[in-house]
């Protein structure tokens, strides 16, 4: 029971990240209004997606944290061996 709990919690979790993914993407800009017959060759900037940098900060994140997880335990693995 607590396991199929567990499993549910974690299926509800995943969906709510996926669907926040989702609107994570900058819009594409308003065109400048300019004057005259400029912007009509199609140089209109466009939106840039924001998911790349997410990713690399959210991997780097992940790693500095399992650095400091192994960094602990190594510690306290030299703080049991120094007692003995």
């Amino acid at each position: 029971m607590k396991t199929s709990i567990k499993f549910l919690f974690l299926g509800v979790l995943m969906a709510l990240f996926c669907s926040i993914s989702y609107s994570v993407y900058a819009d594409d800009p308003n065109p400048p209004i300019v004057p005259g017959d400029h912007g009509h060759a199609g140089d209109v900037p466009v939106g840039a997606p924001i998911d790349g940098g997410l990713s690399i900060l959210l991997i780097l994140g992940a790693g500095y944290g399992a650095k400091k997880i192994y960094s602990r335990r190594k510690e306290k693995e030299d703080d049991v061996k120094a007692l003995l």
